[in-house]
C-alpha cells in the first residue's frame, strides 16, 4: 500500500466518522421531550372524552330513531 492510498483511506474514515457522529447528534435533537405527569393526565382525559364521543356516535348510527331524535342528540353533543 503506497502513501497516497493510506491518506485516502484515513480521510475516508474521518469523513465517515464525522457523518455518523452528526447523524447521531441530530437524531438526539429531534427526539420528543419526555412526557410529564401533567401531559400524561391530559392525554388520558382526552382519550376518555374521545371514547365517550365514539360511543355516542356509534349509538346514533346504529339506532333506528327518527331524524328529530338525531337532531337533539347532535345538539346535546355540541353543548358539551
Amino acid at each position: 500500500m503506497n502513501p497516497a492510498e493510506m491518506i485516502i483511506i484515513v480521510v475516508a474514515l474521518i469523513v465517515i466518522g464525522v457523518v455518523l457522529s452528526l447523524r447521531h447528534v441530530r437524531a438526539g435533537r429531534d427526539a420528543p421531550p419526555p412526557a410529564t405527569a401533567e401531559d400524561t393526565w391530559r392525554l388520558a382525559l382526552e382519550v376518555q372524552q374521545l371514547k365517550e364521543r365514539i360511543q355516542v356516535l356509534e349509538r346514533v348510527i346504529t339506532d333506528t330513531r327518527g331524524p328529530a331524535d338525531l337532531d337533539r342528540e347532535i345538539e346535546r353533543l355540541r353543548d358539551r
